[in-house]
């Protein structure tokens, strides 16, 4: 391997601990190369490599990138728009990667999108076979009559099929609008709308708050953050690696 290094090395870089306690981990059996357990000496190249550290993949290679952002209303989820609309990378001008957008919100909807130029763990998220659940707080008329949750939970047959949300819950009720959190890891198009729609309460206001373990927290409209190494981790054991 030409680019191969020393396991603690490529460890402390990617800032599991400092060198010795890389070979610590190594030494107690805790971390994995494309799994099998590591040994004192190995090398790797860390374009290439999978590691884990007590089974959470640890991300080795610094040319990959994984970015939450937290898209406005308005913004179409494309990296540039033919037609001059305000696009995602007009947020990202700081971040010199070629990165793609997983999955998309619609220019009228808001809240976390992730971003990414690992294209493995991009296509799983998006895949619904995987599962990964993502969260929306949806603002909708009110007042909502009773059973509107379970009528959502148990499923509703649209025209391209079923689907089911994961979690409904009653964040807040006001005069004229009810706040509602949805959990659901369908991924079709405009699928939160339409299910609001046909249960008779069409959506005023749409923001993803979660994908997976991801959440958009205190991230203001318009900015971006870097994922940390536990969200990266905790993204790749959501869809089973």
């Amino acid at each position: 391997m030409p680019n191969a290094e020393r396991l603690q090395k490529v460890l402390a870089a990617a800032g599991v601990g400092s060198r010795r306690a890389s070979e610590e981990l190594i030494a107690a059996g805790r971390v994995t190369v494309d799994g099998r357990t590591a040994s004192l000496g190995d090398k790797v190249d860390p374009s290439a490599a999978e590691i884990h550290v007590d089974g959470e993949r640890v991300i080795v290679d610094a040319n990959l990138v994984y970015l939450a952002l937290n898209k406005p209303r308005g913004v179409v989820s494309t990296m540039a728009d033919e037609r001059g609309r305000e696009a995602i990378a007009d947020f990202l001008s700081n971040i010199p990667e070629r990165i793609f957008h997983v999955g998309r919100l619609d220019a009228d909807s808001e809240g976390l999108l992730l971003l990414t130029n690992d294209g493995g763990l991009a296509h799983k998220l998006m895949h619904p076979s995987f599962g990964v659940p993502k969260t929306y707080l949806v603002e909708v008329p009110g007042p909502m009559r009773r059973g509107v949750g379970k009528q959502l939970t148990a499923g509703i047959e649209l025209e391209d099929g079923p689907v089911r949300v994961d979690n409904f819950r009653l964040v807040d009720s006001m005069p004229g609008r009810v706040l509602v959190e949805l959990v659901l890891h369908e991924g079709r198009k405009h699928i939160v709308r339409r299910l609001m729609d046909e249960v008779g309460y069409p959506v005023s206001r749409l923001v993803r708050t979660a994908i997976g373990p991801v959440r958009l927290g205190d991230l203001r409209p318009g900015r971006h953050r870097r994922l940390g190494r536990a969200e990266v981790a905790a993204l790749f054991k959501a869809v089973g690696e």
